[in-house]
């Protein structure tokens, strides 16, 4: 998410054109793998410390972006005015969310914490008022009472347990405004770097905190104890969601329409809480179908409604 761009040689495609097939599997693939990511992630950090497990994740994505980057024969290299933007958004997007979210996952199955965390653009909407000088419109308003209602259905049936230990939820929320935050950011700075260097920039310096970090809390951490298990999910969730889904995002959104591309942001929550039942065996009562099913509402309303109002391409920035 944040600034989408097209890229150079490439056309969108038309709201009413048939969706090519390689763009269908490519969102199938970003929908199918950042929603598995939850509960293997929680596998994950079963096993391996969070500062650790992050600043694998990171160095992994970050270093395979900037090497997609330059075998795309793009410039790597950061101006100086845009460094400071860089750091800025780094802490927000990567740092804050990165480590918000793998906490969160340590205190809340992975189905419900794949929901509160993919109430980003809710929260992005908010602060792109003050930030951005953006309106609050009718449907941006419907999304965000439905994205509520959606918090509302997750959370109130377990009040009680929730107050009594309320720090999971804290995370999650607080990932997704983290993330919010760095969403908005992107979107106020001008960028001259190129989207994939950008991002492969991002992981990396808001990495170098976490990294830090596991120096420092981890330092005790005996790689020799983590089953196999640990280390395939640590690895898949390294590859997958952080290296190719980053990658795959920037062709769905530099060729196709926007409205289509968040089709599958709307999706993810849906095939977390459903791939955290397989895997993990964790209950999918009423409320967590309620909350999935309102949250996903309000992320198709923020999301995909704009875009149908504006003639449903995705416009070049720079």
């Amino acid at each position: 998410m944040g600034v989408t761009r097209m890229a150079e040689g490439e056309a969108a495609v038309p709201v009413g054109r048939a969706l090519p097939r390689d763009g269908l599997l490519l969102l199938a693939a970003i929908t199918l793998f950042w929603g598995l990511n939850w509960p293997v992630m929680k596998l994950a950090v079963a096993e391996i410390p969070v500062w650790t497990f992050r600043t694998i994740c990171l160095a992994v994505g970050g270093v395979g972006l900037l090497v997609i980057g330059r075998l795309s024969g793009q410039s790597l290299r950061i101006p100086r005015r845009e460094l400071r933007p860089l750091l800025l958004t780094a802490f927000f997007n990567i740092t804050g969310w990165h480590l918000c979210s793998a906490f969160g996952l340590l205190y809340m199955s992975a189905g419900r914490a794949s929901i509160l965390g993919l109430t980003m653009p809710l929260w992005a909407t908010l602060l792109a008022i003050p930030i951005l000088g953006e309106r609050l419109t009718r449907t941006t308003a419907t999304g965000l009472v439905l994205g509520l209602a959606g918090l509302g259905a997750l959370i109130l049936p377990e009040w009680r347990q929730i107050a009594g230990q309320p720090i999971g939820v804290m995370f999650m929320l607080g990932a997704a405004v983290f993330w919010a935050a760095g969403t908005v950011s992107f979107k106020y700075f001008r960028w001259t770097i190129p989207l994939a260097a950008l991002t492969g920039w991002q992981l990396l310096l808001g990495g170098v905190p976490v990294a830090v970090g596991a120096l420092f809390f981890d330092a005790d951490f005996a790689p020799t104890t983590v089953s196999r298990t640990g280390w395939l999910a640590t690895l898949g969730a390294a590859l997958f969601p952080m290296l190719f889904c980053q990658w795959a995002w920037f062709r769905v959104v530099a060729r196709f329409p926007a409205a289509v591309a968040a089709i599958g942001i709307v999706a993810i929550p849906a095939v977390g809480v459903f791939s955290g039942a397989l895997l993990l065996g964790e209950p999918v009562g009423f409320d967590v179908l309620i909350s999935l099913a309102l949250v996903s509402g309000a992320l198709a309303v923020v999301l995909i409604g704009p875009v149908f109002e504006r003639g449903g391409t995705v416009r070049n920035r720079t």
